[in-house]
């Protein structure tokens, strides 16, 4: 067996002692991981910044108009969680994964579900374990909104266009090197792999990947013009979202953050983008905040 075959048999193995009644060990595992989980919080004083645009970095016209927010202290994961704890989450809770294409996904790329890289959630999936997380610890966990990840991975909102632990973006160095033909020898674009959480320094506020990862979603819903009717104060985006159909299902559009490991040019803190709610693919994951 290879090591990311190894990892997810005893992953597969924990999985199956928790589904036949263990109640010891399946308490032990729970409370565990939500202690693990809620240790890696940081506290983020909050604060006044330009959110949006404010160096010009992106060229899509939704990081505009570059506006005035006054966020409240709060707090948000160090780590994208993983694959491995998403998977836990599901055992310890009987959730089933919301994307329909889930398993289909998983069988086609097997080594982005590795239990150490980011997991592979929908929003929906996403914000079910943020909140599960909250029910367990007694803390209003949730997913970030978009202006609390933004303030957070520009280090409470200074102006810099990375979330590295010098603002720059220095392949191999701060974030991970950009692909190259030569690196994937021909494998599908679809088989390139993020890095486990931490690979790389955290920003000067503590936290990591933020950019060069994969994209995160927050809380909110996506409206390419709420930029420019977003309130100062705490803003939590738009009250609804665009509203599409995928094949026969009504879905809805969420916005994902900080541009993901295929794309090292536009990696930026201010990257946005929209995807549907129910949406899961090797790009996505998340982090809780509260």
């Amino acid at each position: 067996m290879q090591p990311a075959q190894i990892r997810r048999f005893c992953l597969a193995s924990a999985i199956a002692i928790f589904t036949t009644g263990c109640g010891p060990y399946y308490d032990y595992r729970a409370e565990g991981m939500v202690e693990r989980q809620m240790d890696a919080m940081v506290f983020v004083e909050g604060g006044e910044f330009m959110m949006g645009n404010p160096g010009g970095w992106s060229v899509r016209s939704d990081t505009l108009p570059v506006h005035r927010v006054v966020l409240d202290d709060f707090h948000i994961q160090k780590y994208e969680v993983t694959q491995g704890d998403f998977e836990l989450f599901q055992a310890a809770t009987g959730y089933e994964h919301s994307y329909q294409f889930y398993d289909k996904k998983r069988d086609e790329n097997p080594d982005r579900y590795d239990s150490e890289l980011p997991a592979v959630a929908s929003w929906i999936d996403a914000m079910a374990f943020c909140q599960w997380l909250g029910d367990m610890s007694g803390k209003p966990v949730t997913l970030p909104t978009e202006a609390q990840w933004e303030y957070a991975a520009r280090a409470r909102g200074k102006i810099i266009r990375y979330a590295t632990e010098n603002g720059e973006a220095e392949e191999g160095i701060t974030m991970a090197a950009g692909p190259t033909p030569r690196a994937w020898q021909g494998r599908p674009y679809d088989e390139m792999l993020p890095n486990p959480p931490g690979s790389f320094p955290p920003n000067s506020i503590g936290l990591y990947d933020m950019s060069g990862n994969v994209a995160e979603w927050v809380n909110d819903y996506y409206s390419e013009s709420y930029y420019k009717d977003s309130p100062v104060h705490n803003p939590k985006g738009p009250q609804e979202g665009i509203k599409t159909v995928i094949g026969t299902n009504p879905d809805v559009y969420r916005v994902l953050r900080g541009g993901e490991y295929r794309d090292f040019i536009g990696n930026t803190t201010v990257t946005r983008r929209k995807e549907i709610q129910n949406g899961s693919n090797g790009i996505t994951g998340f982090r809780c905040a509260y």
